[in-house]
């Protein structure tokens, strides 16, 4: 009678641990699969926006990312995804890259992404986000509102120092917005010879910059499948994209780039709001 009772308590112990494990994993793979949804949906509308305009990807992404993961989360997470989704759109328009460009930009902005990713440790550069936000804003003037083809004279050889920079703050500080955008303007890129050679260039960053968080530890095997899932979503995105910018002018597509570059550079100056002191 004694070991039935003992029997029966120890089941009555049992099944509310089991029910406990089991609820909790079904909790866990809801949430996964609820992250990877979202995920998908916010890279392929951010993937699909920045075919239109040259770039700006990130600023759709990277809050999404920030929001269902943690923030160390964002730097490899972003890299990784980038870096496939910018691979497909270099394959694809593999033809319409300026490699006369691509041959400045390339040593600079691999030497500025491994410096930036090392350096990426805790360092405040507020004020340097904001100086980032007032350049970028100021390219709608510039620019004449979308009606001037050329704000300033871009020769070459601009992009390898260029490029560093770019690479370095883009290593050091998460992402700093479409800051490269009024120097491919300037130098004559429009639609797909932009983003294509665009691309090629952000690739090299990309897997210079994986490559280091990778040796760092910072670049974890869920880190890793998160960015896959923002990756393959770019595919289609892009794919689409790119048949809608075929139809679109130059003098659109111009306009939209720096309405893309202004509101980026909206959007860094509210998220550094908090250095205004009148604020």
């Amino acid at each position: 009678m004694l070991a039935e009772l003992s029997g029966i308590y120890q089941v009555r112990l049992v099944i509310p641990k089991l029910t406990r494990k089991f609820y909790n994993y079904g909790n866990v793979n809801s949430y996964t699969c609820m992250t990877i949804v979202l995920l998908t949906l916010a890279s392929f509308i951010a993937w699909f926006l920045s075919s239109l305009a040259g770039g700006g990807s990130p600023f759709i992404i990277i809050p999404m990312v920030n929001f269902l993961l943690e923030a160390p989360a964002v730097p490899p997470v972003v890299t990784t995804g980038m870096l496939f989704g910018n691979l497909q759109r270099t394959l694809q328009l593999w033809q319409d890259i300026d490699w006369e460009l691509t041959l400045w930009y390339l040593p600079g902005s691999v030497l500025g992404a491994i410096l930036g990713a090392f350096a990426f440790t805790r360092t405040p550069l507020q004020w340097l986000q904001v100086l980032l936000g007032l350049f970028l804003v100021s390219s709608i003037f510039t620019f004449g509102f979308g009606n001037k083809e050329q704000s300033f004279k871009v020769e070459s050889w601009f992009f390898l120092p260029a490029g560093f920079v770019y690479a370095f703050l883009s290593g050091l500080i998460g992402s700093i917005g479409p800051i490269l955008n009024p120097f491919y303007l300037n130098y004559g890129l429009v639609k797909e010879k932009m983003i294509a050679t665009k691309s090629a260039h952000v690739l090299v960053v990309h897997i210079t910059k994986m490559i280091t968080y990778g040796a760092l530890g910072a670049l974890t095997l869920p880190y890793l499948g998160y960015g896959l899932v923002i990756g393959i979503a770019a595919a289609p995105a892009n794919w689409i994209g790119m048949l809608v910018l075929q139809k679109m002018s130059d003098e659109q597509f111009r306009k939209f780039a720096i309405a893309l570059i202004t509101i980026s550079g909206i959007f860094i100056l509210w998220d550094q709001r908090n250095f205004f002191v009148f604020w």
